[in-house]
């Protein structure tokens, strides 16, 4: 069993490491970055607030971008701690944790100045969870730990989704890779009723189809895995029309065939259309990855029409993290959404696997049970 914040027992007068995920969208110049979106950071105040009520003293750890062991001005903590301060008064928060070398090698040492101090661990960093790193998997060796709202809430939600979602469930898939989500689609097909693919990653598959792609982007590594793909149990829906740059460069409309030169970058409106009236009709709905360059307005429309449809549907439905998280905030959808995920990457790999290295971890806690 994950023991939850519960089973840490009394922690007034003890000092808790909560392990955060923090790592939010930041903007503006090097000297004077700002938080682009908070929601992260508000995301861990359930937790955070459960922790003061009970008279514990907090001290939260994140990571931030990708400094790559050393400290960067542009990876510093300071506008999060400025933030945290005003949502939770009185929580503390470490510097970067990848700002040493320690923290992604899972270095013995550094986990002992992790826990020098503390009482007690709480993982509430889902969208970390993935990774064997020292915050993560280091002090539930020695602590005693529990998993935080947060993580807690993610787990039963996508448990569900992979063993007793509401069906039918359908899972709308998108992004640049195909190759970044063979797993899940193959782990995905055993409980899912139907997948819709749009994003680059269609291409492939329209390409495993003998149908022509233009210089759209495409893996052809992995042609033969989408043929046994489109041959297996699950109906996997694909666009119809395509949104792009013809020969030109100038802004066109195709059909499924594209012809030379020609580059996919949406999903068209009428494939929009069908993908939307297939959200409408499910009953569980599963959303990671974009259905085209939605940073583009030109590229837009059938992220949009895809998001707004997750927003209107009675379905359950859960975002997948990364940029289909992005993707509602841009249109101001977030809060339709029954449940939006802290982790792209660690959403993908729990639906796949069904377990992950801080979950592990928090299993063998000196006092999980």
């Amino acid at each position: 069993m994950i023991p939850k914040l519960e089973d840490l027992g009394d922690v007034r007068g003890k000092t808790v490491l909560v392990r955060t995920d923090f790592n939010v969208p930041m903007s503006g110049p090097e000297s004077n970055r700002v938080i682009a979106d908070d929601f992260r950071i508000r995301s861990s105040l359930e937790t955070l607030n459960w922790l003061t009520s009970r008279g514990a003293k907090v001290v939260c750890a994140s990571h931030l971008g990708r400094p790559k062991g050393k400290p960067e001005q542009k990876y510093s903590m300071q506008p999060i701690r400025k933030r945290l301060a005003e949502l939770a008064p009185g929580v503390e928060l470490l510097e970067n944790l990848r700002f040493d070398q320690g923290e992604e090698h899972n270095d013995p040492s550094f986990v002992a100045k992790l826990v020098a101090n503390i009482d007690c661990y709480v993982n509430d960093a889902f969208g970390a969870a993935h990774r064997a790193h020292a915050s993560i998997v280091g002090p539930p060796r020695t602590l005693p730990s529990a998993a935080g709202r947060l993580l807690q809430r993610e787990l039963e939600i996508l448990t569900q989704l992979r063993s007793n979602p509401k069906r039918p469930f359908v899972a709308v898939l998108g992004g640049a890779k195909i190759s970044d989500k063979l797993g899940v689609i193959e782990a995905l097909s055993k409980v899912v009723d139907q997948f819709v693919i749009g994003g680059a990653m269609c291409f492939t598959f329209l390409a495993a189809k003998n149908l022509p792609i233009g210089d759209s982007l495409c893996e052809t590594d992995q042609i033969d895995n989408c043929k046994k793909l489109l041959g297996g149990r699950v109906s996997i829906t694909l666009p119809d029309d395509i949104v792009g740059l013809d020969s030109a460069g100038e802004f066109a409309t195709f059909g499924q065939r594209l012809p030379d030169g020609a580059k996919g970058l949406d999903i068209g409106p009428g494939s929009a259309a069908a993908f939307a009236d297939i959200i409408m009709g499910a009953r569980s709905v599963f959303w990671n990855g974009p259905m085209g360059m939605f940073e583009d307005e030109r590229f837009a429309s059938g992220t949009r029409t895809v998001a707004t449809a997750m927003a209107e549907t009675k379905a359950f439905t859960v975002v997948g993290g990364g940029d289909s998280a992005a993707a509602m905030a841009q249109f101001k959808l977030e809060q339709e959404i029954d449940h939006v995920s802290t982790g792209g990457g660690a959403s993908l790999e729990f639906l796949e696997l069904g377990d992950l290295p801080g979950l592990v971890a928090l299993r063998g806690a000196p006092n999980a049970k």
